[in-house]
């Protein structure tokens, strides 16, 4: 009997999760889906797709989030009109021989050969992957993104080492090391812990990038949200932050998930 209780709320938190919600700012419905997680402060997110996320506290109420997106709303427009600029999103990948795909902001060509080694290397401007079966499309996927992993952790150790000490000049410390996830819709997270999470796919981008997305999320650990005072903190680090922006979603895109 407790166990099916525990399945009925669990169902119920989910589809909670899922559903989607709505406020109107004049004649303008903003659509957007709640995401309750353990963090103490309410954040909004705007995506290439046009949709909006909002990170809640478990513990906040739907008639203060409806709020926040309303009194957000010139922001989200904003953010929804900039996207639409970008070009288009490109087609799904086929992980086949002469695809292109980017590595620190250069594209490679694939080379997908039939081998007994299971590996990926990069050389002469191709990326070589060598499989068992090179035919099994989501196997050659698996192998690539696990190099990606690989070269991520090296590479953002490296970037993040800089960061850090440029952060530290306004009084931001981080003594914990970064982790990676692959995220659906996020290059980096900062969560309420203090955790810095990055997503291996960001090693397609330039280092200059990189180094964008490890010192937005490091601000985060002195401001929690996207306010002025957040994007005041990161003018004061990184000068051309909004350059380094607008190059990341114009020239890489979340493939993988």
């Amino acid at each position: 009997m407790m166990n099916s209780y525990l399945m009925m709320k669990e169902n119920n938190e989910k589809e909670n999760q899922d559903k989607q919600r709505s406020v109107f700012f004049g004649q303008t419905e903003i659509i957007y889906v709640v995401n309750f997680c353990e963090r103490t402060t309410l954040a909004i997110h705007v995506y290439p797709d046009g949709k909006v996320m909002v990170d809640a506290p478990i513990s906040a109420n739907e008639q203060a989030i409806a709020g926040k997106v309303k009194k957000r709303a010139p922001w989200i427009f904003k953010q929804k009109l900039k996207f639409e600029s970008y070009p288009p999103a490109l087609s799904q990948r086929q992980y086949v021989s002469g695809e292109t795909h980017r590595y620190l902001g250069r594209q490679y060509r694939l080379k997908v050969v039939e081998g007994k080694n299971e590996s990926v290397k990069l050389l002469h401007g191709h990326l070589f992957i060598e499989s068992n079966n090179p035919e099994n499309r989501s196997r050659v996927k698996a192998l690539l993104q696990q190099w990606y992993r690989l070269r991520a952790r090296v590479v953002f150790s490296e970037r993040y080492d800089f960061c850090t000490q440029e952060v530290a000049k306004v009084g931001i410390e981080h003594g914990q090391s970064i982790q990676l996830r692959f995220m659906p819709k996020r290059w980096g997270s900062c969560t309420g812990k203090g955790n810095i999470i990055l997503n291996p796919e960001l090693i397609a981008a330039p280092k200059d990038c990189i180094d964008y997305v490890i010192t937005h999320e490091l601000c985060h650990l002195k401001e929690s949200n996207h306010s002025q005072a957040f994007y005041k903190l990161l003018t004061t680090v990184m000068k051309d932050w909004e350059l380094r922006r607008k190059r990341l979603n114009e020239m890489v895109e979340v493939r993988f998930v």
